[in-house]
């Protein structure tokens, strides 16, 4: 369990910023679910309850998604289970029980850049980008490899366009954290292929998305795309499984993946 010396509630994001920044040990927390199971001191804690950031908002070309919105909140949204084939209502779904997910926070799963989120690779295989309070707007994929610096995640974007996406992972239970996750989308004859939980955290086959994207959709050249994704990405091994096994399951899920995506 974390130890929290003070909680604060501010009332601008500036104000909630000028906290953050004032001491090393201060941070901004979420539902402090991934907190709990740590022994982390913390010296203040900065709740955004008050911002009005528990918000899904639907533009002409964009999806809004408040850092304070919860994971239940993306399971049962009619805006969001509109588009993408509901890829982020199906990504959370089913994380852990209906409690947990009324809790987890949108800002905090993607700020943290956890490698095992499954909303991570979900919107990474869409055209996403994230509103940091100092850093501004920029791309999922950008942020995902920039190095960590203090700063308050507000909003993620969500392009709207004609992309189906699916999403599927392998977990050695269903309350377990994922062995590998995969989101594979399709814009036209544009595809996608991202992979997570590597353990490693999300990022693109970049060769494998190419390859299929520029050659006819067949179970031969499903099955390649599949085979480049498992070799161009790096995995590891942890308590949950090898590397050798998340690479063989890569290739099954993303062969699975593909040939859905292609009939949505």
């Amino acid at each position: 369990m974390f130890t929290l010396m003070e909680l604060v509630q501010p009332q601008s994001l500036e104000e909630a910023y000028e906290i953050l920044m004032k001491r090393k040990n201060n941070i901004v927390i979420g539902g402090s679910a991934f907190l709990r199971m740590g022994e982390k001191r913390i010296g203040t804690g900065i709740d955004l309850s008050n911002l009005n950031l528990n918000l899904i908002e639907e533009t002409s070309d964009y999806i809004k998604i408040g850092a304070m919105t919860t994971l239940r909140d993306l399971e049962v949204s009619p805006i969001l289970n509109k588009y993408f084939n509901g890829v982020i209502g199906n990504c959370v779904k089913d994380i852990i029980g209906v409690q947990f997910r009324n809790v987890v926070t949108v800002g905090a799963s993607v700020f943290s850049k956890y490698g095992f989120s499954d909303l991570i690779v979900a919107l990474l295989s869409l055209d996403t980008e994230v509103e940091l309070y100092k850093g501004g707007r920029v791309k999922l994929e950008e942020f995902l490899n920039q190095k960590h610096e203090k700063d308050i995640l507000v909003k993620v974007h969500i392009k709207k366009n004609n992309s189906k996406s699916i999403y599927k992972c392998m977990r050695n239970s269903r309350s377990d954290y994922p062995i590998l996750n995969i989101a594979i989308s399709k814009d036209d004859n544009n595809f996608k292929i991202c992979v997570g939980a590597r353990p490693q955290r999300a990022t693109i086959a970049k060769e494998a998305s190419n390859f299929i994207s520029n050659n006819i959709l067949n179970e031969e050249n499903i099955l390649k795309a599949s085979e480049i994704a498992c070799e161009e990405l790096v995995f590891g091994s942890n308590m949950r499984a090898s590397k050798e096994y998340r690479k063989a399951i890569c290739k099954s899920l993303v062969k699975s993946a593909l040939v859905e995506v292609s009939s949505c």
